[in-house]
């Protein structure tokens, strides 16, 4: 398949290995410039594709103009760019992203940290098709794990939540790539949405266009479609 990974940090950089070890043609990134904790420091997933000669564009800009002709697949890794109905149109098969936790509780996107906020023993991470409403997209693939007492965000996301990320992604594409679609609506009337704690509102710069998504792909929509 030929993607485009929207992300940045260490997640992205590592998503973007991800697709090239499993074969997958990946024609651009969308990356911050420089290291949100060190700016005099490159992106890591910015600095990850320029060295594997992957064209690079500054978040915000992706969009069905500037989308790389024949992508078939936009991944999000650690992605704060809203993609569009418009973007992901112009993608053959659409758009997925990881998510932690377990969706559909906690989205937003201080997820990781209010699932310890609110005492919660048992987590995980989806892989979910994007759509017009945030962390409200139908699965492709999920796993779970168990919060232990004193584990910090941090260390649940990089221990734990980070590799399974890395899991899923390579599960979905694999199921992608094979033809096999799985998208099992989320219920939402089981969803919660936390607030950022200080993050900024997130930027949507695609104006909704109605659109025929996964419509014309065997798509499996059975919760026993996912594999744990």
């Amino acid at each position: 398949m030929k993607i485009y990974l929207c992300g940045q940090k260490a997640f992205g950089a590592a998503a973007l290995a991800v697709a090239i070890k499993s074969g997958h043609d990946v024609a651009g990134v969308s990356a911050p410039l420089t290291s949100s904790r060190n700016p005099a420091k490159p992106d890591r997933l910015r600095a990850a594709a320029a060295s594997a000669g992957i064209p690079v564009m500054p978040p915000g800009m992706i969009s069905a103009d500037t989308l790389p002709d024949g992508t078939d697949l936009i991944l999000a890794a650690h992605s704060h760019d809203f993609i569009g109905r418009r973007t992901r149109l112009a993608a053959s098969i659409g758009a997925i992203g990881y998510h932690p936790p377990l969706l559909p509780l906690h989205r937003g996107r201080d997820s990781v940290r209010w699932a310890i906020k609110m005492g919660e023993r048992v987590t995980g991470g989806s892989i979910y098709w994007l759509g017009d409403t945030i962390d409200a997209g139908d699965i492709a693939a999920q796993d779970y794990c168990l919060i232990e007492p004193g584990e910090t965000p941090e260390d649940l996301w990089r221990e734990k939540l980070f590799p399974m990320g890395l899991r899923l992604f390579a599960q979905a594409l694999t199921d992608i790539d094979a033809g096999h679609i799985i998208a099992v609506p989320q219920d939402d009337s089981l969803a919660t949405w936390e607030p950022s704690w200080e993050r900024q509102p997130l930027r949507r710069p695609d104006l909704l266009m109605i659109g025929p998504g996964l419509d014309g792909l065997k798509v499996h929509r059975d919760a026993s479609a996912l594999r744990h």
